[in-house]
C-alpha cells in the first residue's frame, strides 16, 4: 500500500491521466443503451399477441424482451459468432482475419464483429464504418461485458437487430413474418431468422429467396455438422419453405390495445384477457353485426368481467364497421343514456331502507309530475303491480312513482357512491327521468357496478357474513394488477346482502316482454340476473347479466347518436349478451343470504306483510329492513247480508244475519286499470238501499290529467270532437254532478264519464258527488 502511494506521488500526471481513462472507461457506456421508440404490444393473461401499434418512428419495433428462445439464441451463435461464450467483446482472430481481407480487397469486404460489437453498433446507429469507428466499438463491446451477462448481451441483439423492412427485433420479425411467437419457431423458422441481420436490406422474406435460401441451408447444415440437430430434423427443416409477404399483426382487441397506448405507449403490456373467450366474443358481435348493419345499426360494444378477480376477461369497443360508422371509436367508456339499466339500484336502494317488500303492490297508472309524464313501453297500465314483476318487465311508471316515493336526492346519493363518472349533475338537472334513462353513463361503470353487487353476495356467504369495504372497485384489464376488496366489516357497503339478492332473485326471472320478438334467443336454464334498457328516441339498447361468476354487459346503437326502429335492449342487446354467456361456464346461483333475511307471513295478493284481514297468505323471506313496513292496507273486512250480494250495517239488518269477509280493495284509479287485466277482481258490493254509510268514498280524475294541454280534432263534417272526462269513484253507484268554470254541465251514475266541449282556454272540472265528495282538475284547450 505504502508503495502505491509513492508511486502516485512520484507519478502525478501518469496517475491522474491513468483515472481520468479508467473513470471514462467505465462510464463510457450509454444508459439506457437503446433509446428507440417501441411498438405498444399487448398479450393475454396467457402471453399471446392481442394487438401492437407501430412505434412513432414507423418501425415494428417491440418493447425489450429480457427472454431469447434456445432454438433461436443456438442459431444466433453459431451463424453470428461461434466464439461468442469465450470472448471478452471482441474476437482479435477474427478482427485479423477480416482486416486482411480487407487489406487486400482495398475496401471493407468482410466483418469480424461479434455479436457484442453489434449490439453496440446497433445502439450506436448511423455511424460510418470505419477503422476509428471499429476501434470505438472495440471499446464499447468490452464495456458491456463487464456490465452485462453473455444472456443479457443476446436480448439485446435479439430486441433491436434489423429483419428488413421496417421489422426490427426477434419478437416483431417472429409475428410478421411467421404470424406465431418467436417460442414456437421451428429449427428452420429460428435459422432464417438469424440469417436475415446479416444483410436485412439486400435479404429478407420476400426478396433475393434464393440466396436467403442457401443461406439458411447452410447455417442448418452446420447445426447438423455439429449434432445440434439429427438428420430427421435436418432433412425436415430444409423441406420447410420461406416466408413471402409479411403478415399483418393480430388485432385481436383492437380499442383495447387503443386504450392502453393512451397511458403506457411503447410499453409491452401483460393483460387479463381470455385469448380464447376474447375470438369468441368477437365472432358473437360480428355475427350480430351482420345483422343489425341491415336495420342501418353499425355500432356495439362487450365487456366480460371476472366477478371474483374483478378481471377484464373479453373487451370489445366496437364493431368491425368502417371510418365512417365510427368503427375506431372506443365505446365501452363512452356516456350513453342509461335507458332502464339504473332500476335494479333503486328496487335494491328500497328494499334495502325498508321501504319496500319484494312483491308489495304498487300503482301503475297515468302519472303526471308537472310537464313530466311517464308513459310504460306498451302504453298501457296495469294499476297495480307488483315490485318484482314491474322490475322484471321494465315497467317506467311504476319506477318513476318509486323513485317520487324515496327522494330523487336520495336515491342519487347511492349512485354516486357507485362512482359514475358521467353523471355530472346535480339530481335537479335529470328530475325522475334519471330512472328511464336521463342520466348517461357508460359501459365500465355499469358492469363495475354490477359486478359489485355479485361480489357482495359471495364474499357474504363466503366469510361468515361480512361484507368488504370496498366491493364498488374498479376492474382492471392489466395482469400486474391484484384488486384489493379493502377490509372484513359487519357493515354494509352499500346495499345489505338481502336486498341484492332479492333484486337478483326478480332480474333472473325470463318473462316475456311487451313484445313476443326475439325470444327464440333466451335460454331460460341459465341462471342470469340480467337487465336491459332502451333509451328515449331508440338511441341506446343495453343489456347486462349477472351471476356468481361473470358480468357480461351489451351495448348496441349507433356511435354518432341515430336512433333506429327496432333499437331495443331486448331486441339487440339481450340476443349478443346470452350469446356470451353461452360461451362462459355455467355458474350456480347465489346462496340465499339467511342471516339478512327472516321469514314472514305475507299477504299473496298485495305482497305487504299480512294484517288480520288478509286470508290469503304464505311464508316468505324478506329483508330485515321490510320489518317496518306496514301490514297490508288493501284488505278489508267488510260486512254482508246473509247472502253476500250487498254491504249491510247494523243500522239495516240483524247482527245475526251479517257475515264477515275480508275483501281486497284498491284505490279507484288503481281500481279502474287493474280490473282490465284482473278480470277476477272484485269491486265492493253496493249498500243496501236505507243503510246509514260512513262518508270514507274516494275520487280519481283518469282524464285529463293536471294542467294537460289539449287539442280537440274535427271530424270529416268539420265539427269539432267532443272532450271525454272520466273519473273513478269507490262507490261508482253514486250519482255525481260535473261542473266546468263552475257551470253545470250534467251527472252520471255507475259509468262515470261525460262528454263536454269547451271554448278554447283554461279551463277548471269540478266533480262532486251526492254525499259532498269534491275533487278539481285544470286543463287548457289549445288551437
Amino acid at each position: 500500500m505504502a508503495r502505491l502511494v509513492n508511486y502516485i506521488k512520484r507519478n502525478k500526471i501518469k496517475t491522474v491521466i491513468i483515472s481520468v481513462v479508467i473513470i471514462a472507461y467505465y462510464f463510457c457506456l450509454p444508459n439506457p443503451l437503446f433509446k428507440d421508440p417501441t411498438a405498444t404490444v399487448i398479450t393475454s393473461s396467457n402471453n399471446t399477441l392481442l394487438g401492437a401499434q407501430i412505434a412513432k418512428d414507423g418501425q415494428w419495433r417491440f418493447p425489450y424482451n429480457d427472454s431469447v428462445p434456445n432454438k433461436f439464441k443456438t442459431c444466433i451463435v453459431q451463424f453470428e459468432d461461434e466464439y461468442f461464450y469465450k470472448h471478452p467483446g471482441f474476437n482479435p482472430v477474427s478482427i485479423f482475419k477480416a482486416l486482411k481481407a480487407n487489406l487486400k480487397n482495398g475496401g471493407i469486404k468482410r466483418g469480424g464483429s461479434t455479436i457484442t460489437q453489434q449490439v453496440i453498433r446497433l445502439a450506436r446507429q448511423g455511424q460510418k464504418r470505419t477503422y476509428f469507428e471499429k476501434i470505438i466499438e472495440i471499446i464499447l463491446a468490452t464495456r458491456l461485458e463487464l456490465a452485462a451477462s453473455k444472456h443479457k448481451i443476446l436480448t439485446y441483439y435479439a430486441s433491436h437487430a434489423p429483419f428488413g423492412g421496417n421489422v426490427v427485433g426477434l419478437d416483431a420479425a417472429s409475428w410478421r413474418y411467421f404470424n406465431r411467437n418467436p417460442n414456437a419457431l421451428s429449427w428452420a423458422e429460428s435459422a432464417t431468422l438469424a440469417v436475415l441481420p446479416n444483410a436485412p436490406s439486400l435479404i429478407y422474406p420476400g426478396k433475393n429467396q434464393e440466396q436467403l435460401l442457401k443461406k439458411r441451408n447452410r447455417l442448418l447444415k452446420k447445426l447438423l455438422e455439429n449434432r445440434t440437430i439429427d438428420t430427421l430434423t435436418y432433412q425436415l427443416s430444409i423441406a420447410e419453405g420461406l416466408p413471402q409477404k409479411p403478415y399483418p399483426l393480430p388485432q385481436t382487441a383492437p380499442h383495447l390495445l387503443q386504450k392502453v397506448a393512451q397511458e403506457q405507449f411503447g410499453k409491452h403490456v401483460q393483460t387479463t384477457v381470455d385469448v380464447k373467450l376474447q375470438n369468441r366474443v368477437n365472432y358473437i358481435v360480428n355475427t350480430h353485426y351482420n345483422k343489425l348493419s341491415q336495420n342501418e345499426i353499425y355500432n356495439a360494444a362487450v365487456l366480460v368481467l371476472d366477478v371474483k378477480t374483478r378481471q377484464v376477461l373479453a373487451y370489445v369497443g366496437n364493431t368491425p364497421t368502417d371510418k365512417a360508422h365510427q368503427k375506431d371509436v372506443d365505446i365501452i367508456d363512452k356516456p350513453r343514456s342509461t335507458g332502464s339499466v339504473l332500476k335494479p339500484f333503486l328496487y335494491a336502494a328500497m328494499l334495502d331502507a325498508g321501504d319496500l317488500l319484494p312483491n308489495t303492490l304498487v300503482a301503475d297508472v297515468p302519472t303526471q309530475y308537472g310537464s313530466y309524464n311517464p308513459e310504460n313501453y306498451n302504453k298501457t297500465y296495469d294499476g297495480a303491480v307488483f315490485a318484482s314483476r314491474a322490475l322484471s318487465r321494465s315497467l317506467n311508471v311504476p319506477a318513476v312513482r318509486m323513485l317520487q316515493e324515496f327522494g330523487l336526492d336520495r336515491f342519487y346519493q347511492y349512485l354516486k357512491f357507485l362512482k359514475l363518472k358521467d353523471l355530472k349533475y346535480n339530481a335537479n338537472h335529470y328530475g325522475l327521468s334519471l330512472i328511464l334513462g336521463g342520466a348517461e353513463s357508460n359501459l365500465w361503470d355499469l358492469c363495475k357496478s354490477y359486478a359489485g353487487l355479485s361480489s357482495t353476495l359471495n364474499h357474504f356467504s363466503e366469510n361468515s357474513s361480512t361484507y368488504f369495504s370496498n366491493e364498488f372497485c374498479e376492474p382492471t384489464f392489466l395482469a400486474s394488477d391484484k384488486i384489493e376488496f379493502g377490509k372484513k366489516t359487519a357493515d354494509k357497503t352499500l346495499f345489505d346482502a338481502a336486498s341484492i339478492y332479492l333484486t337478483f332473485e326478480s332480474l333472473k326471472e325470463v318473462n316475456r316482454p311487451e313484445s313476443d320478438e326475439s325470444w327464440e334467443f333466451f335460454d331460460g336454464s341459465k341462471q342470469i340476473a340480467w337487465k336491459t334498457g332502451t333509451s328515449f328516441g331508440f338511441r341506446d339498447a343495453w343489456a347486462i347479466g349477472a351471476t356468481k361468476d361473470y358480468v357480461v354487459g351489451v351495448w348496441v346503437g349507433n356511435a354518432d347518436g341515430e336512433g333506429r326502429p327496432g333499437l331495443v335492449g331486448v331486441q339487440t342487446a339481450a340476443p349478443i349478451m346470452f350469446d356470451v354467456f353461452d360461451a362462459l361456464p355455467n355458474s350456480p346461483w347465489f346462496l340465499k343470504p339467511f342471516d339478512e333475511m327472516q321469514a314472514v307471513t305475507i299477504c299473496k295478493q298485495s305482497g305487504h306483510r299480512a294484517s288480520p284481514n288478509c286470508d290469503d297468505v304464505e311464508e316468505k323471506y324478506i329483508q330485515l329492513a321490510g320489518l317496518k313496513t306496514k301490514p297490508c292496507p288493501y284488505h278489508l273486512l267488510i260486512h254482508l247480508d246473509k247472502n253476500e250480494t250487498v254491504q249491510v250495517n247494523s243500522s239495516c239488518e240483524d247482527l245475526a244475519n251479517i257475515r264477515h269477509e275480508s275483501w281486497f280493495v284498491l284505490p279507484p284509479l288503481m281500481a279502474f286499470y287493474y280490473k282490465t287485466k284482473n278480470p277476477f277482481y272484485k269491486p265492493l258490493p253496493k249498500f243496501r238501499a236505507g243503510c246509514l254509510m260512513q262518508n270514507n268514498v274516494s275520487i280519481e280524475f283518469i282524464y285529463p290529467k293536471e294542467n294537460n294541454s289539449i287539442f280537440l280534432p274535427k271530424s270529416f263534417d268539420g265539427k269539432t270532437n267532443e272532450l271525454i272526462l272520466k273519473i273513478a269513484h269507490s262507490k261508482p253507484e253514486t250519482t255525481v254532478f260535473w261542473y266546468i268554470d263552475e257551470t253545470y254541465v250534467g251527472s252520471t251514475k255507475d259509468i262515470h264519464e261525460m262528454a263536454v266541449l269547451p271554448k278554447i282556454g283554461k279551463h277548471i272540472i269540478t266533480v262532486v258527488d251526492e254525499l259532498g265528495n269534491e275533487i278539481k282538475r285544470r286543463f287548457e284547450i289549445s288551437n
